[in-house]
């Protein structure tokens, strides 16, 4: 008989601690993310989460899991491109352990889950434009070792970053200003840095009376262009086209075109060689001699598709904002713009209530300003 109950527990026994290890397993899976539960997104508090998890555990289990998390969660801290925070999680990282101790754990990647963790933070510091330095070295150095693919990594990136880091004649500061007004300033110098003569203006909406966006515009234009513009023919319409982009990093500036007609190619037939008979020099467009341009195409502005005018970007890129534009070139040193017809191509923006307001829809969505 107590034989009997005694393989009879046996028998029940797994099943009841299998079944309570399965009820109280699935009472305490949570998922805890120390990354959301901090009240301020920023450094100081990610560089605490950081020392929480060292802190936590000295084995460093759930390492690679963690700095994962930590990568996705960087640019919500406006971390990423902080060189310590990088050093930081590489410091997650065990030292030692990963360091391979004969040529076959090298050549066969050896710990590569934990490799591809700190290739793929070292890719994400190259995609930041950070650029590390001897100490990231040296750490890399205490974790993988000399044959470890992350320092092979490493050399490439301090190889080639220090080439490309200044390698773009338009330089820009390392962080890039907030304000629209200041990235739309650096997008117009950038573009006209062509004409070393060209002037940039700032402009407000406000100088012209009719104007509805109450907004800042910025327009760059040279002597030369307004020489171009006084020698447009009466009878063809100036074109603003746009919008266009142009990239500062990460960040895009909106930009608009006014565009005349291009001077017809001369077509001379003399000898080059004929001495006979030496016509005067023209002089110095503007100073000296005729104050037109020579009938030759010399200028950067003249290209294949039209004469650029002038180039402007304003705070909200709307038409009416465009039209306070042309008004204000008229003001300001282009008195042949209040004869000349302009044609604006852009497409409205969802948001334009000017148009909405003072003109009607037109199926080709050109409309000209007089």
């Amino acid at each position: 008989m107590a034989t009997k109950i005694l393989s009879n527990i046996l028998k029940t026994r797994p099943y009841n601690m299998m079944l309570k290890r399965w009820e109280s397993s699935e009472k305490r899976v949570t998922v805890h993310d120390p990354f959301y539960s901090m009240p301020k997104k920023d450094k100081k508090n990610y560089l605490k989460v950081i020392k929480m998890f060292e802190v936590r555990d000295t084995r460093r289990r759930g390492h690679v899991e963690f700095i994962y998390a930590a990568l996705a969660r960087m640019k919500e801290f406006g971390v990423q491109k902080d060189l310590e925070v990088y050093k930081a999680l590489v410091d997650v990282l065990p030292k030692g352990k990963f360091i391979p101790s004969n040529i076959f754990q090298s050549e066969f990647m050896h710990y590569p889950k934990q490799q591809q963790c700190a290739v793929d933070l070292l890719e994400q510091m190259e995609d930041n434009k950070v650029m590390p330095d001897t100490e990231m070295e040296q750490m890399l150095l205490n974790v993988f070792g000399t044959r470890g693919i992350p320092l092979r990594k490493y050399w490439r990136m301090m190889y080639w970053m220090p080439k490309f880091r200044n390698l773009s004649p338009w330089h820009l500061p390392d962080e890039l200003p907030n304000d629209t007004l200041e990235l739309a300033r650096l997008a117009i110098e950038r573009i006209t840095s062509v004409d070393p003569d060209r002037k940039i203006e700032l402009w407000q909406t406000e100088e012209i009376e009719a104007s509805l966006d109450k907004t800042w515009i910025i327009s760059a234009q040279s002597e030369s262009q307004k020489i171009l513009l006084s020698e447009q023919p009466a009878d063809e319409p100036l074109v603003v086209r746009g919008p266009f982009n142009v990239y500062l990093r990460d960040q895009v500036v909106t930009y608009f075109m006014l565009l005349g007609k291009t001077r017809p190619e001369l077509k001379d037939d003399t000898d080059d060689d004929d001495v006979s008979n030496i016509p005067k020099p023209l002089g110095i467009p503007g100073l000296v001699g005729k104050t037109t341009l020579p009938a030759v195409r010399q200028t950067v502005h003249e290209q294949d598709d039209g004469t650029i005018i002038s180039l402007c970007a304003t705070g909200t890129s709307s038409r009416d904002s465009l039209l306070s534009w042309i008004r204000l070139l008229e003001k300001h040193g282009n008195p042949l713009l209040s004869t000349l017809p302009v044609i604006f191509t852009l497409t409205a923006p969802p948001n334009d209530l000017s148009i909405a307001e003072t003109q009607p829809a037109i199926p080709e969505e050109e409309s000209r300003a007089q």
